[in-house]
């Protein structure tokens, strides 16, 4: 059972939430919150697998609230909802240990994908919140998007040919145990092979290694299972 936490100062949207969710038999809601201050307590009191935090609420937003629960509560992943025009908010999250990107307005399949690849050690981006990130990173013009994706192709052309499968597979928001399945080797491999890319790439987490391989136009030859 995949145990979640909802935090959200809108009251509608949090039972938006818990509605889809609940229409997954292995997920749980345990806690609901209104603030980031509100949703840190109730991440060390019930211990989810999953937050899921609006990027921007009164008092302590979103971000504040995920830097804290990856720094005190790291075995919760946290994953940021977001609407467009906050692309400078979903870059800072990104900094600060968030694992997961959604659309507030996107599919609600989404949401469930989200929360199984996050609560598998994955890291996830809606393709939305790729394509916005990518775009806002290049935000000087045609010519910085040229150039952001050569240089992200640089990178990714730096590693192994197997690290950039890896890569790809990581991108599309495989777990390190469905990466080791899908290529047949042991997930300690696959372990040892992530940790080889974040370094290589200069990123500090699975998140951010994603968004490189987005750049480069690094994708899994098929879409990744979530089950």
């Amino acid at each position: 059972m995949i145990r979640v936490l909802i935090a959200d100062d809108e009251p509608m949207i949090r039972a938006g939430i818990r509605a889809v969710l609940a229409t997954d038999p292995d997920i749980t809601v345990v806690a609901e919150a209104g603030d980031g201050h509100q949703a840190v307590e109730l991440v060390h009191r019930h211990r989810p697998r999953v937050a899921v935090l609006d990027i921007r609420m009164p008092g302590t937003g979103g971000i504040e609230a995920a830097r804290e629960i990856h720094r005190t509560a790291p075995a919760t992943g946290v994953i940021m909802l977001t609407t467009f025009g906050e692309d400078d908010y979903i870059l800072q999250a990104l900094g600060g240990g968030a694992m997961g990107f959604l659309i507030k307005s996107g599919e609600p399949e989404e949401l469930i994908a989200g929360v199984r690849a996050v609560a598998d050690g994955a890291a996830y981006l809606s393709p939305k919140v790729a394509a916005r990130v990518v775009a806002h990173l290049a935000s000087g013009g045609a010519g910085a998007l040229a150039d952001r994706r050569t240089a992200a192709r640089a990178r990714v052309d730096a590693l192994t040919g197997r690290e950039r499968e890896v890569l790809a597979l990581l991108g599309g928001g495989l777990s390190n145990g469905r990466i080791a399945r899908r290529l047949h080797v042991v997930e300690g491999t696959v372990k040892a092979h992530v940790s080889s890319i974040l370094a290589r790439l200069g990123v500090e987490n699975r998140a951010a290694a994603a968004v490189v391989a987005h750049e480069a136009g690094l994708l899994p030859p098929s879409a990744p299972e979530q089950r």
